[in-house]
């Protein structure tokens, strides 16, 4: 089955919980807090593999983890961080946040990556609490949860040439004839169910990527047929080869269909090159009626696809082209942009109806990170909350005594200072 278009939930790895111990070992007094800290979970990464052509596979696996990391433990031995994990997808995936719709990473090469979720952090001992005014702290911090985001994938074959044509043009024909790729080929319309891809070798060690896509037919922009489905997996190719059957009534007619259903999909389609070839030359009555259809189009070649007339001469144009135009995208390369640093608060305070809520990064995660059943822990987070000003900004925003601050998952109460 090919999928080409699937949602995903991936959560990064929680981060271990620090630990508070004390040294107690025998002609060693005071020996003091020993607490390690807790490993930093795993996050989870999207790997572009080229070895993949669908996203079968993450269908049935809509849920990925990364590794949680392990729990500090005494004698200051700190927990072991979590493996990330790597989802293989195909190249020329589009990841895409659910939430925003904004696209987030286009993984376009083998072996390129993209971090989905980052793992939390994991929790500082006890021993890292230790100072001047308090020497024997009984607190440690519990791991940070890690991040949590569902995504959606889109897939867009990458190829160098896109067949487009009529169903029965003989495109799947043409994709057998010139590649190793085996469509399935038979006398009736709408044979070819799902995108195939073929590398066609020239000499040189020269290769060229041929997508082949279900014939269109108008009205596919709208959704008519199967075309519509699968047009954006030739939005990636640098030529667009049009087959016309030279069988057909009125080719200029079809033509014609053709150019405004990939114009209504996609402005990109306008500026592709473009290349006409006049197919199923292998038929009589067909050759008869070349000259007079050739003038009513730029340029065509005659080809057969059954007999493989043509088709060298023709792969050889498709590569200068192909090639013209990859070194126009290497000359069209925006220089490196110099890195710009935006500042971000460290946290904001609004008001709700139900009394203040406080967004953050830093905010959110020491409260996430506080064991709330320990007392010693609730206070050293008001400390924290001190420093970072956010009593002040509480206070300037008329917090009155006993109401309700929300941050995050927590409801806490506001006490003046």
């Amino acid at each position: 089955m090919f999928v080409d278009r699937t949602r995903i939930r991936v959560t990064g790895g929680a981060g271990g919980n620090g630990c508070c111990s004390f040294r107690r070992e025998k002609y060693v007094p005071r020996g003091g807090p020993n607490g390690g800290d807790g490993g930093n979970g795993g996050s989870v990464y999207f790997l572009a593999d080229a070895r993949y052509t669908s996203l079968l596979d993450l269908r049935f696996h809509a849920h990925r983890k990364g590794n949680p990391g392990v729990h500090g433990q005494g004698s200051d031995c700190h927990g072991k961080n979590g493996e990330d994990i790597y989802i293989h997808v195909p190249t020329g995936t589009v990841i895409r946040r659910t939430d925003t719709g904004d696209v987030v990473a286009d993984l376009t090469e083998d072996g390129q990556t993209f971090r989905a979720a980052l793992g939390g952090r994991g929790g500082k001992g006890n021993a890292r609490f230790v100072s001047s005014v308090d020497r024997a702290p009984r607190f440690a911090e519990k791991g940070e949860p890690g991040e949590d985001f569902e995504y959606d994938l889109e897939l867009k074959v990458i190829a160098e040439v896109g067949l487009v044509g009529l169903p029965n043009a003989g495109k799947s024909t043409f994709l057998a004839s010139v590649t190793a790729a085996k469509p399935k080929i038979a006398d009736y319309p709408f044979t070819t169910l799902s995108p195939n891809l073929g590398v066609a070798s020239l000499s040189d060690y020269r290769t060229l990527t041929i997508a082949d896509i279900p014939g269109i037919i108008e009205g596919a922009a709208e959704g008519k047929g199967l075309g519509h489905d699968f047009l954006r997996h030739i939005e990636r190719t640098r030529v667009l080869l049009f087959l016309i059957d030279l069988g057909d009534a009125d080719p200029m007619a079809t033509c014609a269909i053709l150019e405004n259903e990939l114009e209504q999909h996609s402005e990109v389609f306008a500026s592709r090159p473009k290349v006409f070839a006049l197919n199923k030359a292998d038929i009589s009555e067909n050759r008869a009626r070349y000259t007079e259809v050739a003038t009513q189009f730029d340029s065509p070649w005659l080809i057969s696809g059954a007999t493989g007339e043509g088709i060298p001469e023709l792969l050889e144009h498709l590569w200068a082209l192909v090639d013209r135009v990859r070194q126009q995208e290497l000359s069209a390369e925006a220089p490196l942009q110099e890195l710009e640093f935006v500042f971000e608060a460290p946290f904001e305070v609004t008001r709700t109806d139900g009394g203040l809520e406080v967004k953050g990064k830093a905010v959110l995660r020491a409260v996430r990170m506080t064991d709330f059943s320990n007392d010693e822990a609730v206070r050293y987070l008001h400390k924290k909350f001190q420093r970072m000003g956010l009593l002040k900004a509480l206070k300037r925003m008329g917090a009155k005594e006993g109401e309700t601050i929300v941050i995050g998952d927590v409801e806490l109460e506001y006490h003046s200072e």
